[in-house]
């Protein structure tokens, strides 16, 4: 995959030197709204993740995330068995080899982070989970050979300085937590996975119509997370009604519309601008946090939420191209 890929994305940076945010596809233009508005549906359904969580403190975070990703690829069946394609094509075997592992990393990411929730705070957790950009970013730049401006590397290296800074401040809080050593643990682990499910989206979803993309992945990182939940000992069966209600707003919410308006959007956006502009979830997540669970963040991690945003706003500052 490096190989092939690095090619496509040499040849990318020589065409579209002026436009380093433009997206490594093939030529075309998709209207802009339609990603910009899935973006934005994405970025909400993720910031109620935490909350979810949350609300079933008495459920197995391994029989939680098991019953998030069974119904998310249950609720997408009748979508993949109208709309999948089912043209022959060369590669698909090999790359039904790539979905499989995409989808055990984005279920090795479920268990991790939402494990990660038990034991340490929202903030923190948020926080982590999304230190992706620079592990992308750094990636892009020295595997691929992609080219950033300044502007790009100033904005990734600002919203994730405001991260840390949020992290750091989160100790501030006055709220005991079970492990948070533990939890930040799991929680940086969810990241690292998460670059990888990102890279092979990249690659794979560029031949993929959505679904016929996203239904193999969700089947992969459910069967994951069933199978990580069975050997860990849990019964599946032990889950409150509460609990079955948070799993299922787990997959509709952030998993079908979050995850899925990401991989929609990853076949016309690069992926580090992706991971910066899922930052502002730490910002959304904690809001809600406050309202929902009266986790007040401290004047300090007020301010990094606004470096958060900064970072952010200078990432996505110059023209995005939106190319097929």
């Amino acid at each position: 995959m490096a190989a092939s890929t690095s090619s496509s994305m040499n040849n990318s940076s020589s065409t579209n030197s002026s436009a380093p945010h433009a997206p490594s596809g093939s030529p075309g233009k998709y209207p802009k709204i339609e990603v910009l508005a899935a973006l934005v549906v994405g970025l909400a359904a993720f910031g109620f993740a935490p909350i979810l969580v949350r609300l079933a403190p008495d459920t197995s975070p391994l029989v939680l995330v098991v019953y998030r990703t069974v119904f998310a690829a249950l609720m997408l069946v009748p979508f993949w068995l109208w709309k999948r394609s089912r043209e022959p094509r060369s590669g698909k075997n090999r790359e039904r080899l790539w979905i499989a592992l995409s989808g055990a990393c984005l279920g090795i990411h479920f268990t991790c982070w939402i494990a990660s929730l038990y034991y340490t705070s929202v903030a923190s957790a948020s926080v982590l989970v999304t230190i992706h950009p620079i592990i992308m970013i750094l990636i892009e730049r020295f595997w691929f050979g992609r080219y950033f401006s300044k502007l790009t590397w100033t904005g990734v290296l600002m919203a994730f300085s405001g991260s840390l800074i949020l992290g750091v401040s989160d100790s501030q809080i006055d709220q005991p937590f079970a492990d948070p050593l533990f939890g930040n643990a799991l929680a940086f682990t969810a990241a690292l996975v998460f670059v990888v499910y990102l890279l092979i989206g990249q690659k794979i979803r560029k031949k993929r119509a959505w679904i016929d993309y996203v239904f193999p992945i969700y089947f992969f990182a459910a069967g994951t997370c069933v199978a990580i939940a069975l050997i860990s000992g849990r019964d599946l069966l032990d889950i409150t009604t509460i609990g079955v209600w948070a799993g299922a707003g787990l997959a509709f919410g952030p998993q079908v519309l979050g995850h899925g308006a990401m991989n929609f959007a990853v076949k016309y956006v690069a992926p580090t601008l992706l991971s910066t502009l899922i930052l502002v979830e730490p910002l959304l997540a904690s809001t809600l946090a406050f309202f929902f669970f009266a986790e007040l963040p401290p004047l300090t991690s007020m301010a990094a939420m606004l470096v958060i945003l900064l970072g952010v706003g200078l990432t996505w500052r110059r023209k995005v191209s939106f190319g097929e």
